[in-house]
């Protein structure tokens, strides 16, 4: 199967770069996803709350739950 997107640029320029940033947005969830992870997972104990964890891990949780709502899947 072929899929041949058309754009009318300038004038469908926003259209066109929503349409081929995909992977960019992909690894800016991708990395979003990994930095709240990281900072409720390693989160060192001179830093450390009960309010912080549960900030970041509800975070991530709500990036989760969004990214589920519109299809989105970090594999």
């Amino acid at each position: 199967m072929e899929v041949i997107l058309k754009f009318n640029l300038p004038e469908e320029q926003s259209e066109f770069d929503m349409a081929t940033n995909g992977a960019r947005t992909h690894s800016v969830l991708w990395e979003m996803d990994q930095w709240l992870r990281t900072q409720y997972k390693y989160m060192p104990d001179e830093g450390y709350s009960e309010d912080k964890y549960d900030a970041y891990y509800e975070a991530r949780q709500k990036l989760g739950e969004i990214m589920f709502e519109y299809g989105v899947k970090l594999e």
